[in-house]
């Protein structure tokens, strides 16, 4: 793990310049805007689902239909009733006996909570139960109220009262006017006291003379639904409780997980730490863990690539350093030199120390714009043979006296890698280059692509006649600004960070480098690729 020391200091009062003052939510539980959300979407979802079912209930057809149903046999029984016991005459004229129907429509024969009234065929009231009944009606007083308290306008209470009798009148006459018809009646209406009641109206006959309506009205609804719902509050006291456990352990495991993540970010942000680290959400085993491992690993790799930046600047500032001061010491020397020959030798020294700081700031150049350039290009089939053949091409063509050849071997067939042409160009030429420098007078520098049938199947070799390089060497040449030349060589003719660019590019192509040297004399540089379809 990186370190967490900061690396510059957050502005006074703990804010960054550019930050933006947060606006404070609406609602926060436990804290968190996130734990919030869960717990009113939650409760939210479960109100509509509870609200639903008591509407649903309410309104559900079944309990009004088996209601009805019920009120329907219990009228025709009793129609029946009536007729067997001769409140039904047919002598000398159809009629009903309004006496002898008062005597059955007594309490002794009607449901408590029910109500039976008798219309004769004009759809006159003959007989009420409600008015035949030995129990005293009425409803408790309303509680009484403070001294002061204003009353209620009585005409108003009046006026609604009439208006309530009225509608309840008018729904029961159109319902018996249509039992009249011949034809039982089954409706939900509103009573005079304004509660809901299911009504039943049917025919009574006299063999197939219609002689009046029989009304059985029960006033039970509201108590049965009422009886209902009082059925669904523990279920729903227990859903309830669900959801609150739900959202508490939501917000526990979600929301409070990912405001320690933020808060850790913040921290980072605020004091220029390097890393994050948070260990116990790092061991969980869910996306959380997840998210706490990918953060970790991201601001670790920053870290190590800050730590990778401070290293280049400070060689890139040693390495520069090392020129200026020869150019320095040979200006500052150069007025006191008397003679030509060594006023010449000064001035090519100045020459070449000139040289190997444009090629230095050049390869610096390449190096820093290298991670952009990868990361800006989509990958794609690269022909390695035809990149090859152009590149040899080009210095087979520019080629002057006494430079070194450079020679080409590769199969007939096409061997693709998937990458970008542009940084596998400088690969191959970093590395002709580099053995082009260290081959004797007279030598060669030989390329070979060739299909090895491996994992890494493809394979590019270049090879030099020069000195090799030192076995404990063989992997600090790929270090940046590795400048060890064996002796003779020119100095400065090389930067130091050309094998370095060619590590760090092929393994952005996933692939494989490393340097070795031939038994017959000289080094050789292997680079393995993946083919088409194999890199990622």
């Amino acid at each position: 793990m990186a370190s967490a020391t900061a690396t510059a200091r957050a502005e006074p009062g703990g804010r960054e310049p550019d930050e933006e003052p947060q606006r404070r939510p609406l609602f926060r539980f436990g804290g968190s805007r996130l734990g919030g959300f869960i717990l009113v979407l939650n409760l939210l979802s479960l109100l509509i689902l509870f609200g639903g079912a008591l509407a649903i209930n309410e309104w559900r057809p079944g309990l009004i239909e088996a209601r009805q149903e019920s009120l329907t046999v219990q009228a025709e029984l009793l129609a029946n009733v009536l007729r067997e016991e001769g409140v039904t005459r047919g002598e000398p004229t159809p009629e009903l006996d309004p006496i002898r129907a008062s005597i059955w429509l007594t309490d002794r024969f009607i449901p408590a909570g029910q109500r039976v009234r008798l219309y004769d065929v004009n759809g006159l009231l003959l007989v009420d139960s409600y008015q035949v009944t030995e129990a005293i009606g009425g409803r408790p007083l309303p509680d009484a109220r403070p001294a002061g308290t204003a009353t209620e306008d009585a005409a108003k209470a009046n006026l609604l009262s009439e208006r309530r009798v009225a509608r309840a009148d008018s729904e029961l006459a159109a319902e018996v006017a249509a039992a009249l018809d011949g034809s039982p009646q089954s409706t939900l209406r509103r009573n005079e006291s304004g509660d809901r009641v299911v009504s039943v109206s049917i025919p009574v006959r006299h063999v197939r003379q219609v002689l009046g309506v029989l009304t059985v009205e029960s006033g039970d609804v509201d108590e049965i639904l009422g009886a209902q719902r009082q059925a669904l509050f523990p279920f729903a006291l227990v859903a309830l409780g669900v959801n609150l456990l739900g959202s508490l352990l939501l917000h526990l495991f979600v929301a409070r997980p990912i405001m320690r993540l933020s808060a850790a970010a913040d921290q980072v942000k605020l004091q220029r730490a390097r890393a994050i680290s948070l260990p116990d959400l790092e061991d969980r085993k869910d996306e959380i863990g997840d998210l706490a491992r990918s953060l970790e690993s991201m601001t670790d790799t920053l870290s190590t690539r800050m730590d990778a930046i401070e290293r280049f600047a400070a060689d890139v500032s040693h390495e520069i350093k090392n020129p200026l001061t020869s150019i320095r010491s040979a200006l500052e020397t150069l007025p006191l030199v008397k003679t030509d020959a060594h006023r010449e030798k000064l001035t090519a020294l100045l020459q070449q120390d000139v040289r190997r700081l444009d090629r230095l700031i050049t390869d610096i150049s390449n190096a820093s714009r290298l991670d952009a350039e990868l990361s800006r290009d989509r990958p794609r089939p690269v022909d390695l043979n035809r990149l090859l053949v152009d590149i040899v091409g080009v210095y087979e063509t520019t080629a002057k006296p006494g430079d070194i050849p450079v020679v080409l071997t590769a199969p007939e067939q096409a061997l693709r890698v998937m990458g970008r042409d542009g940084p596998l160009g400088q690969v191959f030429r970093n590395l002709i280059d580099n053995a082009r420098s260290f081959s004797p007078p007279g030598g060669v520098v030989r390329v070979t692509l060739e299909d090895i049938g491996d994992d890494l199947p493809i394979r590019v070799r270049v090879e030099d006649q020069g000195p090799g390089i030192p076995a404990e060497n063989l992997e600090t040449v790929f270090e940046r600004f590795y400048t060890s030349r064996p002796k003779g060589a020119v100095f400065g003719s090389n930067s130091g960070l050309g094998l370095s660019i060619v590590r760090q590019i092929v393994e952005a192509h996933g692939g494989r480098v490393h340097a070795e040297n031939k038994s017959e004399g000289g080094a050789r540089f292997e680079i393995v690729f993946p083919a088409v379809g194999r890199w990622s």
